[in-house]
């Protein structure tokens, strides 16, 4: 009997990979939904008997839609799958009602052995019962399994949302050995992705409500004919907590504070390039971090006056910290030069 799945993902890019990552001897019809709402009504309209979930999308996010299955007792099967490795992601998710978490990105076997621990591929290794058929009957020709339906199969995947999908891993990894680190819970957003000039940057920086003084550092990466530079930017409000959680107990001064950025732009620096760099086959190099700027105007941090690139493609991320007064951005900014390998690559791995 055919089995109605519901692939429930943000990323136009990650819906047709869980897709694809699905065994094809499952018979099942698939329906994508977009965010948590659209995936919460085709659980309610009998689309979702098996739901496919991230965490990290817009309208409703992943726990809200899981917190709505519970609460409204609707009748479905979870299994998450996001980018979001953090140990207590997968605790909540587990404690919501989800049967299993897989990390993105996503591989088939892995898919299939979770599908089969819980019943839900028993019925293709269930041998027919022959005993009461007739001895001699010609063979019927075979019967295909059901084709899957995608509602939005023919919509092309843009870089932009392959883009997105491979942030959103490195992402998550990142945060990960942050919130290690830090023992504490790192909140996700949806990852920026943009071409823009350098003095938009600073624009849209400058509109995003900032602080009205921040700290900043950054480093160059390099490899595969990729460059760029990543930045990291505090709000100077954090350092309090900063220190806490870093389990500094002396008095705060500019040094201890340029200290306590340079280990945390460390791991994210560090933890993003790596998996950013894995999932398009490029190996990073790093140089060594400089201060921007402490304690001074987001304006005279970017100033594409004193750059030899003017466009960049940019990827910005805020990780906060739950229940602390922790916010900061990590900017990617790739040269120029960069982008057209950069696209090839993000376009293979999307094909």
């Amino acid at each position: 009997m055919t089995i109605p799945v519901t692939i429930c993902d943000d990323s136009n890019l990650a819906r047709k990979q869980m897709a694809r990552a699905l065994p094809p001897e499952w018979d099942v019809s698939i329906t994508f939904a977009k965010h948590g709402q659209e995936g919460i009504e085709a659980i309610e309209n009998g689309l979702g008997e098996v739901l496919f979930l991230d965490l990290t999308m817009p309208v409703k996010d992943g726990y809200e839609v899981l917190e709505h299955i519970r609460e409204h007792d609707l009748n479905t099967m979870v299994i998450v799958v996001s980018g979001d490795v953090q140990p207590t992601a997968r605790e909540r998710v587990k404690s919501l009602g989800a049967l299993e978490f897989i990390k993105k990105p996503i591989k088939g076997d892995q898919i299939a052995m979770i599908l089969e621990e819980f019943g839900l591929l028993t019925e293709l290794k269930e041998p027919a019962d022959t005993s009461s058929a007739p001895a001699a009957q010609p063979s019927a020709p075979p019967v295909a399994p059901a084709v899957k339906q995608f509602e939005d199969s023919s919509a092309p995947i843009s870089l932009k949302d392959s883009y997105q999908e491979i942030a959103n891993v490195a992402m998550g990894q990142a945060a990960a050995l942050l919130a290690t680190v830090l023992d504490a819970f790192v909140v996700l957003p949806i990852p920026s992705v943009n071409n823009i000039e350098l003095s938009e940057l600073r624009m849209a920086l400058q509109f995003a409500g900032r602080a009205k003084t921040v700290s900043a550092v950054c480093q160059g990466f390099i490899g595969n004919c990729i460059a760029g530079e990543a930045l990291i930017i505090f709000n100077d409000s954090s350092f309090t907590d900063i220190a806490k959680l870093m389990k500094y107990e002396g008095e705060l001064d500019e040094s201890i504070e340029l200290e306590l950025i340079m280990d945390i732009a460390s791991i994210l620096v560090g933890a993003f390039l790596k998996a950013f760099a894995k999932q398009l086959d490029i190996q990073f190099q790093q140089g060594h971090p400089r201060v921007l700027g402490q304690h001074c105007n987001i304006a005279d941090l970017i100033k594409p006056e004193n750059s030899t690139w003017k466009e960049t493609l940019a990827i910005e991320i805020t990780y906060t910290l739950e229940k602390y007064n922790v916010d900061c951005d990590l900017l990617i900014l790739f040269t120029e030069d960069s982008i057209n390998e950069l696209n090839s690559r993000v376009s293979y791995y999307s094909s």
